[in-house]
């Protein structure tokens, strides 16, 4: 049976009303639906042809404008409105900090429904370019065209692309050839890899047939200077494996650490894989206030360095620490806030879920000389219990940083069974907190919040929050 074609449907002059959700703006059309538009401002008009249609909504793009909003601003990029990794780049700062904070304070209160003090000022970020320590970036053996090129009528052979996915395409690669995200030697690494391995016959990636060499390239840079790379090869021939990583060793004698990966799987993730180090050693340092931090392959470490160590002092400042007491870290990772926190600690606990992130956390530890941290392993939900309480004492203070979905609701009983004076509650995602302070309302007050931006250019936004026993 065929598939239904959507009806497409002009809207004309159409004001953009607001920034949605996922980086996409929000119009409404005549008959009061509401209409999601990418790559476009509040406040621009526009002609919208939509392409998807459902009971609440429509999904659409700009075909015509007819004003341009005085919030709007050029684009840097030359990849911008293709690729989907700066969905706001053609948006002044100012307002996308007006809108990230916006979307905290409606989370918390039409999802958490709880009583809320004035927001602290949204803490911007002072680079809004260039500010990426890891990027991420895939091969492929037939690069997407873009609307342009398709239109132009030109003839387009099938070309090898390194670059990054098309949003909602897990198969299409956009070839990139600056990214404005990640500090130099970003793009000439990439870049270079490239053209050397097209000079040379190394074929990339085909993800629908599942063949190819070379699959995916990471780069991790730090604040010290040091570089990783790290190249995820589909099957391993060793003849043309070494002559790339010995052409980069060559090539780019300041790398830190060269390291590959053998991953014949369905998938490209890497934690269950085997990295191998080529050359140098297999972690890069970062530093923060004195404290270096190692950082491997599968390391969680915050993507935009200068404004994690802004995030860890509004962390804690809310945790009001004079010396003396206990702190608890839940889902510490490689135990950086637990760190950064300890020396206004008596004592810091911290817990996560990932062995290699605690084994980290104990290398760093042990690296900074600090002794007043302890870090265990296991499921939060599991090992964050009575009897985990009863061993290592009644915290004075917890802070917890969960993924982005947020908190276990067994782990949220716990915190209210424990009671702890102070918690400070740090999320990426203010949705998935709001909801789990609505589950401690009860009991817990909130008494501060600042949303800090980890990602300009994007919708994405940190928050932080001070809650305090009723």
């Amino acid at each position: 049976m065929s598939r239904k074609k959507t009806e497409r449907i002009v809207f004309e002059n159409v004001e953009v009303l607001d920034a949605g959700a996922k980086g996409v703006s929000v119009a409404k059309a005549p008959d009061g639906k509401v209409i999601f538009i990418p790559n476009v401002v509040p406040g621009d008009v526009v002609d919208v042809q939509t392409f998807k249609k459902r009971k609440a909504y429509y999904e659409g793009k700009a075909v015509n404008f007819h004003k341009y909003s005085e919030q709007r601003i050029e684009p840097v990029c030359e990849h911008f409105g293709a690729c989907g990794g700066c969905k706001w780049q053609n948006m002044s700062y100012t307002q996308q900090l007006f809108y990230k904070n916006q979307e905290v304070f409606n989370n918390l209160k039409r999802i958490g429904k709880i009583e809320l003090p004035d927001f602290e000022p949204i803490l911007g970020s002072k680079e809004t370019l260039f500010y990426r320590n890891k990027m991420e970036f895939s091969f492929s053996n037939a690069r997407w065209l873009t609307p342009e090129e398709v239109a132009s009528g030109v003839e387009m052979g099938k070309e090898n692309a390194l670059g990054f996915h098309i949003p909602k395409m897990w198969d299409k690669i956009l070839d990139i050839q600056k990214c404005h995200l990640q500090q130099d030697p970003s793009n000439d690494i990439r870049n270079e890899i490239r053209r050397f391995a097209n000079e040379n016959n190394l074929s990339f990636f085909n993800p629908r047939d599942q063949e190819g060499l070379l699959r995916t390239l990471m780069i991790r840079t730090a604040s010290t200077g040091e570089v990783m790379v790290m190249i995820q090869f589909f099957y391993d021939n060793k003849e043309e494996r070494e002559l790339l990583m010995n052409f980069l060793a060559e090539r780019f004698p300041n790398i830190t650490s060269l390291q590959y990966v053998v991953n014949g799987k369905a998938n490209d993730t890497i934690y269950d894989q085997d990295v191998v180090l080529y050359k140098g050693r297999d972690y890069i340092l970062e530093e923060m206030e004195g404290l270096k931090f190692s950082i491997n392959a599968k390391s969680f470490y915050q993507t935009n360095s200068e404004q994690a160590y802004e995030l860890y002092k509004v962390t804690r400042d809310y945790a009001g620490l004079t010396g003396s007491e206990l702190v608890y870290d839940l889902y510490t990772g490689t135990g950086t806030i637990a760190q950064f926190v300890s020396k206004k600690a008596g004592k810091v606990v911290g817990v996560e879920a990932v062995p290699e992130a605690i084994e980290d956390a104990k290398l760093n530890a042990e690296r900074n000389n600090i002794t007043n941290c302890e870090f265990f392993v296991g499921d939060m939900k599991n090992v964050f219990n009575d009897d985990f309480i009863a061993t290592h004492g009644h915290p004075d203070v917890i802070i917890t940083d969960p993924p982005r979905d947020g908190m276990h609701k067994d782990v949220v009983e716990m915190l209210l069974k424990v009671g702890a004076k102070r918690i400070v509650y740090v999320s990426c995602n203010s949705a998935t907190q709001a909801r789990d302070l609505a589950l401690m309302d009860h009991m817990y007050k909130v008494i501060k919040v600042r949303p800090v931006d980890m990602f300009p250019q994007t919708h994405h936004v940190e928050n932080v929050v001070l809650l305090e026993l009723r």
